[in-house]
C-alpha cells in the first residue's frame, strides 16, 4: 500500500468517529454506543475532513494504476461531498427518505444483539436520542433561516412517518426494538428508558416539523437546474447532457412498453394488454405467495441458487460473500433495499423488505428480478466483493466509497445480465424485469421534468399533455399510468422524487453508461473481448463514480 492508500485509510480513522451511525452500517466496530453530532458543528466537522484529506491527496503522486484509480475516484466524491456542504444541501437535507433522523432509526436494524454488550450499546443508543435530535432541529432551523430549507410537502410527510414510527397502532418501532431484546434487571430497566425517550424525542420531532419548519417550507417542489445539476453529478458521479437524458427517458420507456407488449401477449394471448397480462398473472396462484415470512423464505431460497448458479460460471465468489440474508424491516414504508457486510464478514450482506402494513399476498413473478437486483449479481456481488478486496482496495475504497449511479446502475444491468443468461426464461418474470425497467425509464421522464420544470415533448410517443410544463399533478399523472404499482407505494415514489432530486433517474442512467461502458471494451478488445473478464475487472474496482469508472475500464 502506498500513500494514497495510507491516506485513505487515515480518512476512514478519522471519519468513523465523526459519523458513529455512519461506521455501524458499514461494520467498524467501536462506535456502536454513540451517536452522531447533529449539530452544525458536527456537520462541518465532517466536511473539514473532506478538504483537509482533498488538499493533502492533491499533492500526492500515485505509485501505480490502482492508487491512481483511488486517487480518482476519492477526489471525485469529496469534491462532490464539500460542494454540496457549501451549498447548504448537506445541513438542510430533509425528504421522505434520506436525512439524518432516517440514519438515526436505521441504525438499530444492523446492530447485533447477542451479547450483554451489544444489547447495552442498543439502550445507549436510545437514549441519547432526544440529544441528537435536540441537535438537529437547531441545525435545520439555522440552515433554513439562511434560505436552506426542504419544501413543506417533505416536512410534513416526514412529520408523519415520526408518527407511524411511535404509534402503537404503527410500527411502534422503539418499544418493540426494546421488547425484542432479552434482557433482565438494570440493562432492562435501561432499555425500556432508552425506548420511551427515543419514542417521545421522535414523536416531539414530529411535532416541531409541522409547527415551526412547515411554515418556513418552500412551497415549489422544484429544485431548479442549479440545485439539480450539483445533485445529478453526486448521485452519477458523472455530468449529463441533462435534456438529451429527459428525451432518451421517453424514447426508452416506449422502446420497454413494446416489448412488454410482445411479451404480454405471450401470457394472455394475441393482442392481449399489458394490464390483462398482469391481471392474469396475479391471479394464478403459482406465482402467489401467502405470508410475509413465507414470502422472505422463497427470497432466501431464490437468492442462495443465483449465488450458487453464478459462481464458477459467470462470476468469481469467493467463500465469504456467498452468505446473504434475506430479512424483514422493522418498519412499513415499502422500501426494498440492500445493505452490506461488516468489515469482518461477520455480519453478512442483507436483502431488506419494509412491507407495507396489512399486505401479507405477494406475486412472485414481479419479484424474481428483484432479488437478482438486490442479490447476485447485483449489490450483493458488487458491495460484498469490494469489501473484499483488501488486497486490491484501500478501506475508503471497500467500505465508504458509493455513487447511486455505480451501484444502482449495476443493479439494473445485472437484471438485465439475468435475463441475458436465460434465468428470466418464464415470460412472467421476464415481464416483471421489463416493468422494472419501465418503472425506473419513467422516472427519468419525470424526475428531470419535475425538477426542470420542463415541457412535455409535442411528439412524446405517449400522447400524455404534449407541450404543457411538468408539475407535481402531471408527474402523478403520468406514473400511474406507466407503473403498475399500488397508489400508496406509488405516491410515496413520487414524494420521494421530489424531495430527492436526481436520485431517481440514476438507476436507468447509471445502467446506460454500464452498458456503453462495456460496449467500448467490446470494441476495443475485438475478439478478445471477454464478457467474465469484463465484470471481473470493472468490480475489482470498488464503487466509484461513473466518470473515473470509465476512465479506469478504458485504461485497463
Amino acid at each position: 500500500m502506498g500513500r494514497v492508500d495510507d491516506l485513505a485509510d487515515r480518512y476512514v480513522d478519522e471519519w468513523a468517529p465523526l459519523s458513529p451511525t455512519g461506521a455501524t452500517y458499514v461494520g467498524i466496530s467501536g462506535y456502536d454506543d454513540k451517536l452522531d453530532d447533529l449539530s452544525a458543528d458536527g456537520f462541518a466537522a465532517g466536511a473539514d475532513l473532506e478538504r483537509r484529506t482533498l488538499a493533502e491527496l492533491r499533492s500526492i503522486e500515485p505509485e501505480n494504476e490502482r492508487e491512481f484509480v483511488a486517487k480518482e475516484a476519492m477526489i471525485e466524491r469529496l469534491e462532490l461531498g464539500v460542494a454540496r456542504f457549501d451549498a447548504g444541501e448537506v445541513t438542510s437535507e430533509l425528504n421522505v427518505i434520506s436525512s439524518a433522523l432516517h440514519n438515526l432509526r436505521a441504525t438499530f436494524d444492523l446492530m447485533s444483539t447477542d451479547s450483554e454488550d451489544a444489547k447495552a450499546n442498543i439502550a445507549a443508543r436510545l437514549n441519547a436520542f432526544p440529544t441528537a435530535l435536540t441537535q438537529y432541529r437547531q441545525t435545520l432551523l439555522d440552515a433554513a433561516r439562511a434560505g436552506k430549507v426542504s419544501a413543506r410537502r417533505q416536512i410534513e410527510e416526514v412529520a408523519k412517518q415520526c408518527d407511524i414510527w411511535t404509534s402503537a397502532d404503527g410500527d411502534d418501532f422503539y418499544f418493540g426494538l426494546a421488547r425484542r431484546i432479552e434482557a433482565d434487571g438494570a440493562l432492562r430497566a435501561e432499555l425500556d428508558r432508552g425506548a420511551a425517550a427515543a419514542n417521545e424525542a421522535t414523536r416531539e420531532f414530529g411535532q416541531f416539523l409541522r409547527t415551526e419548519m412547515a411554515p418556513l417550507g418552500r412551497e415549489k417542489e422544484a429544485a431548479g437546474r442549479e440545485r439539480y445539476e450539483l445533485a445529478s453529478q453526486y448521485f452519477l458521479g458523472a455530468r449529463v447532457d441533462l435534456d438529451e437524458t429527459y428525451a432518451w427517458g421517453f424514447e426508452e420507456l416506449h422502446r420497454l412498453e413494446t416489448e412488454m407488449r410482445a411479451v404480454s401477449a405471450v401470457i394472455a394471448g394475441p393482442g392481449a394488454s399489458i394490464d390483462e397480462a398482469v391481471a392474469k398473472l396475479d391471479a394464478d396462484p403459482k406465482y402467489r405467495i401467502e405470508g410475509k415470512e413465507q414470502f422472505r423464505d422463497w427470497m432466501q431460497q431464490l437468492a442462495e441458487k443465483a449465488i450458487s448458479d453464478l459462481n464458477g460460471t459467470h462470476f468469481d465468489i469467493p467463500e465469504a460473500i456467498r452468505r446473504i440474508e434475506c430479512c424483514l424491516a422493522p418498519t412499513s414504508d415499502g422500501g426494498i433495499y440492500y445493505t452490506g457486510p461488516s468489515e469482518d464478514f461477520s455480519r453478512p450482506g442483507r436483502m431488506w423488505w419494509a412491507v407495507p402494513q396489512g399486505v401479507n399476498d405477494f406475486s412472485t413473478w414481479r419479484e424474481v428480478t428483484t432479488v437478482y437486483h438486490e442479490g447476485a449479481p447485483g449489490h450483493h456481488l458488487q458491495v460484498a466483493q469490494a469489501a473484499y478486496q483488501a488486497e486490491k482496495l484501500n478501506r475508503w475504497q471497500r467500505l465508504l466509497s458509493w455513487s447511486s449511479g455505480h451501484g444502482e446502475g449495476w443493479a439494473l444491468y445485472s437484471e438485465r445480465l439475468m435475463d441475458d443468461l436465460g434465468y428470466l426464461a418464464d415470460p412472467a418474470d421476464k415481464l416483471g424485469m421489463l416493468d422494472g425497467q419501465a418503472f425506473r425509464a419513467a422516472r427519468v421522464i419525470v424526475d428531470i421534468g419535475m425538477h426542470l420544470e420542463l415541457e412535455i415533448p409535442r411528439d412524446n410517443p405517449f400522447g400524455f399533455h404534449p407541450g404543457e410544463r411538468w408539475t407535481p399533478e402531471l408527474g402523478w399523472e403520468f406514473l400511474r399510468a406507466h407503473c403498475r404499482i399500488g397508489d400508496e407505494t406509488l405516491r410515496f415514489e413520487l414524494n420521494r422524487y421530489l424531495g430527492w432530486p436526481g436520485q431517481a433517474p440514476s438507476y436507468k442512467v447509471g445502467e446506460r453508461i454500464w452498458l456503453q461502458a462495456r460496449d467500448d471494451a467490446k470494441a476495443r478488445k475485438g475478439a478478445a473481448f471477454d464478457l467474465r473478464q469484463f465484470h471481473s475487472d470493472a468490480l475489482d474496482l470498488g464503487s466509484l463514480g461513473l466518470d473515473p469508472l470509465r476512465k479506469a475500464l478504458a485504461r485497463l
